[in-house]
């Protein structure tokens, strides 16, 4: 078991009395050991799309899952054919007496280039009390503690009630010739149709100056929705400039949207988060959190105010990404043209956030359409059978840090998991610093005492939850 060599930690952001020295940490275990090779396994093999492969880090896990005593059967390498980006699906199995649950991580990344890093992103190296390397934050952390609370559990001869599947997929990060989820929807259901889904992509545990202080469980996300904005004009010479220019109809269209809010909708994750993160905030801003929940526009507003983030979880947003237009210096622009992507939140319609960003624009000559389709899910309903095992294992690892049900603004493959029906919590082991979050970044990092407490908490509760005999 993993102890912290500081004790207990209270609950104080802000003002924290208790305090680790950085890189501080016990001797590994053998549990430690396993989960920092796994994870040097996954790193050290370039999953990114366009100069590396999901495979080899899929059969890597399977190698460890079949020496462990897994049946060759029970982990199997699957995707398309003729991609070089494939999934590992793995079943630990139980007496059946429950549904089964699946176990979800990714293990494609998003490039990272070596100039631009001070160390070598495809190399775990640990430094100062952190590991480094490409996906140690997003996401191959929790794919190495999956297997290794699966090869842990598999040498102490437990036996769940349940089936316990692990999908380590690919094409997460929107550059893959497809979506692993998606494709075992599609094609190999039956591996991974679970009656929930963990999902390591989500629900970041946060800290500041390594005190932890927030435990998240994701469970709900916001829907992705690209728009487009295009002028046109019959253009001309620069010289005989019109007042009609497509440049500056589109930017007065996107000056009148950078001023628009959209209304606030709360639900039921948000006003679970908003009441229990107070416990989190300064006196001031819990206050206003209470008042949010309650509906309180006064409170909503400062709140929206005082930061992107709480702006995020009140209201569906949307944001000019992208800007080109013209085709020569000494021509008047004949087609001005931007992206603005949306985050609605799960009940908007998407049909409706079109109309309101017509009559934002509000002019006849910008055509405003969608460039995709898009996917709203379901929130996942709380149930203690996830939330309790959580809190209970999170008491006992980091006493008085609370458990927070929150909504992704972002996105995960949990939207496609949702939308077939199966309820998605995010629930990450790893905590991480909340004003150093490096996932797609420069020096991506975690902390080593971090990743090995997240072992032991990933190892409890996948024991939980798979029930005990």
């Amino acid at each position: 078991m993993f102890v912290k060599s500081c004790g207990l930690f209270l609950l104080l952001v802000l003002q924290p009395v208790a305090k680790c020295a950085v890189g501080q940490t016990t001797a590994p275990n053998a549990n430690d050991r396993l989960a920092r090779d796994l994870l040097a396994e996954l790193i050290n093999i370039n999953t990114t799309h366009d100069h590396g492969s999901t495979t080899p880090a899929a059969q890597a896990m399977a190698r460890r899952l079949v020496a462990a005593g897994f049946p060759d059967s029970d982990v199997q390498i699957v995707g398309p054919a003729d991609s070089r980006n494939q999934n590992l699906v793995a079943r630990y199995r139980g007496t059946g007496k429950r549904r089964p649950i699946l176990l979800l991580a990714h293990l494609d990344v998003v490039e990272a280039l070596p100039s631009d890093w001070s160390v070598d992103p495809f190399t775990l190296l640990e430094r100062d009390g952190y590991f480094y390397g490409r996906g140690t934050s997003d996401i191959k952390d929790m794919a190495a503690l999956f297997v290794a609370a699966l090869i842990r559990l598999k040498q102490e001869k437990f036996v769940p009630d349940r089936d316990v599947i692990l999908a380590l997929t690919a094409g997460e990060e929107s550059g893959g010739d497809y979506n692993g989820v998606q494709w075992l929807l599609a094609n190999r259901r039956g591996l991974i149709d679970g009656v929930y889904c963990i999902n390591g992509d989500a629900g970041d545990p946060l800290e500041r100056n390594r005190i932890p202080f927030a435990r998240n469980v994701e469970a709900s996300e916001k829907v992705y929705h690209d728009f487009q904005l295009v002028v046109t004009s019959p253009g001309g010479h620069s010289s005989l400039p019109t007042p009609d220019n497509a440049i500056y109809r589109l930017a007065a269209a996107l000056q009148r949207l950078g001023s628009y809010a959209f209304p606030v909708m709360l639900n039921d994750i948000t006003r679970a988060y908003l009441d229990r993160a107070a416990a989190t905030m300064p006196p001031a801003t819990a206050g206003d959190m209470h008042l949010a929940a309650r509906g309180d526009s006064a409170a909503q507003a400062r709140l929206s105010a005082s930061s992107p983030f709480f702006n995020a979880q009140l209201r569906t947003t949307c944001v000019a990404t992208r800007l080109e237009g013209g085709h020569a210096n000494n021509a008047l622009p004949q087609t001005a043209r931007a992206v603005v992507n949306c985050r609605m939140l799960p009940g908007h319609d998407p049909d409706s956030v079109l109309a309101a960003l017509g009559r934002v624009v509000a002019d006849s000559a910008v055509m405003v359409t969608p460039l995709d389709t898009a996917r709203p899910s379901p929130p996942s309903p709380l149930v203690p059978e996830v939330l309790d095992p959580v809190t209970r294992i999170s008491a006992q690892l980091w006493p008085g840090v609370p458990v927070i049900p929150n909504m992704e603004t972002g996105a995960t493959d949990g939207l496609y998991l949702r939308n077939a029906g199966m309820p998605v919590y995010g629930v990450s082991g790893v905590f991480l610093e909340a004003d150093d979050i490096r996932a797609h970044g420069k020096d991506e990092r975690i902390g080593v005492i971090e990743y090995s407490a997240g072992g032991e908490f990933t190892y409890r509760l996948v024991r939980s939850l798979g029930g005990r005999h």
